[in-house]
This record gives C-alpha cells, sequence and structure tokens, in this order.
C-alpha cells in the first residue's frame, strides 16, 4: 500500500478548502502535525492550487529533500491511498 500525504491550500479558501481538508484550529500546530504525517508517508500527492499555498510549498520541499515522490493527484491512479495529514481515511484514486 503508498501512504499519500495530500499537499493542498487551505487558507483563505471557503471552509478552508473543506472536505479535501478539516479546518486547522491553529496554523502552526496544523502545520507541526502535518510535517509529522508527512515524513512517515511515501510521497505526496498535490491538489490543484498546491503552489499557492505555504504551507504545501514547505510540505513539498520537505519531501522532495527526502526524496519523496511528489506528483499531481491525478497521477497516482490505481493506488491505494491513506489521505493524511487530518484523517485516516482510506480511498482508492
Amino acid at each position: 500500500m503508498t501512504r499519500l500525504y495530500i499537499a493542498g491550500p487551505m487558507t483563505g479558501l471557503p471552509e478552508f478548502n473543506y472536505p479535501a481538508f478539516r479546518a486547522p484550529d491553529d496554523y502552526h500546530g496544523w502545520l507541526r502535525a502535518g510535517l509529522a504525517q508527512l515524513i512517515r508517508c511515501d510521497g505526496v500527492a498535490l491538489l490543484n492550487g498546491w503552489e499557492r499555498s505555504g504551507g504545501a510549498r514547505l510540505e513539498v520541499n520537505v519531501a522532495a529533500t527526502l526524496g519523496m515522490r511528489v506528483a499531481p493527484l491525478g497521477s497516482w491512479t490505481g493506488a491505494l491511498v491513506v489521505i493524511e495529514p487530518l484523517s485516516e481515511k482510506v480511498v482508492t484514486a
């Protein structure tokens, strides 16, 4: 099973881009929790608009530095995906 971290914009979007994510109460706390979960994943799946998110850009930089595969969500077709960081819901891409 491929464990993916989903990176994309939240701040400034209606409902913080829910349902793709759950809205954080504390931005810096969310970043810390997200990075802790990111390092346990096999790759990063990018949502549209990830480039406009400072948090997503940080996550992509960390993942790339760690040698993880970073690619748009659509390119993970057929992979069993565990959505991170805020849920353990399993979906098939």
